[in-house]
């Protein structure tokens, strides 16, 4: 099945839905509350008052109306709808300075658009640093005829959290010296954590406080209630601002069925490795015992850690509230086994009915990983390039063709020979600009991403790229710099994964491929929140001549040079 055809059978199918769609709508308002959320108090970015915000459920085809209004005192605010493509609707995709402008304080913005697939996804923050701060939800999209068979679900948003405010770790990632914020005080299940205490402290002697909790208490955790010999989904969404992270759940196996709102070929595993901007559904086929409970752990992999494990139980239906479980959580892996991560990376084939990939593309990006210095400050690039985003939207800026932006130019393309991935950078200063790339409609396009030394000693890190208004193929991964013309032979062109973020992996390479067939101005950057605050994404365009200058909403564009093109037009 072709591409194409493919994809038309997926619109006829959201169409039949759509004929008898329902319009999900909602007004919400976004403010800042103090809450416990890792039993220690801090501040939280709430939506109606609720940490995380509210779950969005849905079904393909539906159209979600999303009036949110800004209750913030000072700063601006837009939510990003992550793994939504928003067809037809590119100013709605929530990326602020790309596709719109921040919704002031004070003010209504609404976001529209259709839910054109089914899947697990969720929504953020993506002003500053503002998902650090605990603004994000689930978004679940179901399929109109279901194919997976389960007798219930659940929903487990994993995040970090930090103590130090976001507005703080802004100021230290941009002081020169850089003040790292080092690793997370806690990791977050539903939001839900313990700093100062272990819910499993009686099963160990390393001295840790046995945790206890109060009816109320909005860091105890959400326990899983299951009956014996059922099946449920575990729809699994990483909204982590840092950490990547491994699940588990003792003595039970996990069946992944899911990545990123695609469906793949099925397999079992004992526990997933799951990076910022993931989801997954897996499925949990329960034992024969009705009284049992069951630790969940989630624990930090990629990064040596230095934050414990976030613990949840699953308990059976006839266990006695009183009752704790008899064994301990799992062990999170060895946070530097990278061959174990790139083994269970590569299990991922997509599920039968899925087209193949196109077997040639039009257009090779390389996009070289690196850290750098701008005026002594530490930056990220790609390819020698900060991104910088401007207070002007690009999507306004090209469409109106606003070509007082010289800022909107493209990084190189190429990757340099010369460059020596496994040393620091020989020639540390970098540049900043829009980071933009223009691709003609209907092309297909290679993403090679190649991962690099940092600034100081031999350390590369992992980045999980998110590609917004997109789907890509993920044609494979490789140890040590890309070699064009050789590399490309290792492809998986027959069954490769559906995916809209992917990790690159230590002194390594990721290839994807992605067919330029949805007009607008497309995010596609680390989901790492310091690494994209730095400087560490890039923005793709594509058709935006075919975007109707009088459907962008005046709203996204009243910021920057927009906003005084709106003023002339409106004088005229």
């Amino acid at each position: 099945m072709s591409v194409i055809v493919w994809w038309l059978v997926t619109v006829v199918l959201v169409a039949v839905h759509s004929a008898s769609a329902r319009v999900v709508e909602l007004d919400w308002e976004v403010e800042y509350k103090f809450w416990w959320p890792d039993c220690k108090e801090g501040i939280v970015m709430a939506i109606n008052g609720q940490f995380p915000g509210p779950t969005i459920d849905a079904v393909a085809g539906d159209i979600v109306i999303i009036h949110l209004t800004n209750k913030l005192s000072t700063e601006g605010v837009v939510i990003h709808w992550h793994g939504i493509r928003q067809r037809g609707t590119p100013w709605s995709d929530g990326a602020a300075g790309v596709t719109q402008c921040p919704i002031n304080p004070g003010e209504t913005f609404t976001y529209n658009f259709t839910v054109d697939k089914p899947g697990t996804h969720f929504y953020h923050g993506h002003y500053g640093m503002q998902r650090s701060a605990g603004l994000y939800g689930m978004m679940i999209v179901r399929s109109p005829k279901e194919k997976l068979r389960y007798d219930g679900e659940f929903n487990l948003l994993l995040s970090d959290w930090w103590h130090q405010s976001t507005h703080s770790q802004e100021l230290a990632l941009s002081s020169s010296p850089m003040r790292w914020i080092g690793e997370p005080q806690s990791l977050l299940i539903n939001g839900r954590g313990q700093f100062n205490c272990s819910q499993a402290a009686y099963l160990s002697n390393e001295g840790k406080r046995q945790c206890t909790f109060r009816k109320n208490d909005q860091c105890a955790p959400e326990t899983l209630r299951v009956r014996p010999n059922k099946v449920y989904r575990l729809r699994i969404a990483s909204t982590t601002a840092l950490a990547s992270l491994n699940l588990a759940v003792e003595g039970h196996k996990l069946e992944v069925v899911e990545a990123d709102g695609n469906y793949v070929k099925p397999f079992t595993v004992d526990d997933i490795d799951i990076y910022s901007g993931e989801t997954y559904s897996v499925l949990l086929r329960t034992h024969s015992f009705p009284t049992k409970k069951h630790f969940i752990s989630v624990g930090v992999r990629g990064r040596k850690p230095n934050t414990t494990q976030a613990l949840t139980v699953l308990s059976y239906i006839d266990a006695p509230e009183s009752a704790r479980p008899s064994l301990p959580p799992p062990v999170t892996p060895r946070w530097d086994d990278y061959n174990r991560s790139i083994s269970f990376s590569n299990k991922f084939f997509a599920a039968k009915g899925y087209p193949p990939p196109p077997e040639k593309s039009d257009e090779q990006l390389y996009l070289l990983n690196t850290q750098n210095l701008i005026d002594g400050h530490t930056k990220w690039a790609i390819n020698n390039v900060s991104l910088s985003v401007t207070a002007t939207p690009y999507i306004g800026a090209i469409r109106y063709g606003l070509n007082t932006l010289s800022y909107l130019k493209s990084p190189a393309k190429e990757l340099v020979e010369s460059y020596d991935i496994t040393k620091p950078p020989v020639n540390p200063t970098t540049t900043k600009s829009s980071g933009i790339y223009k691709f003609p409609m209907g092309i297909v396009v290679d993403v090679i991403l190649q991962n690099a030394n940092v600034l100081k000693g031999k350390i590369s890190e992992i980045h999980p790229w998110h590609l917004h208004g997109h789907d890509f193929w993920v044609l494979g991964y490789g140890d040590g710099k890309f070699r064009p013309g050789v590399d490309e032979k290792k492809y998986n062109l027959k069954n490769p994964p559906l995916r809209n973020t992917v990790a690159l992996y230590p002194f390594g390479w990721t290839a994807l491929r992605f067919v330029t067939d949805n007009p607008g101005v497309w995010f596609f950057h680390c989901h790492i929140e310091p690494h994209l605050h730095m400087g560490m994404g890039v923005v793709f365009a594509e058709g935006v001549d075919r975007i109707a200058k009088m459907d962008i909403p005046d709203e996204v564009l009243g910021c920057g040079l927009t906003r005084e093109w709106l003023m002339n037009r409106g004088r005229h």
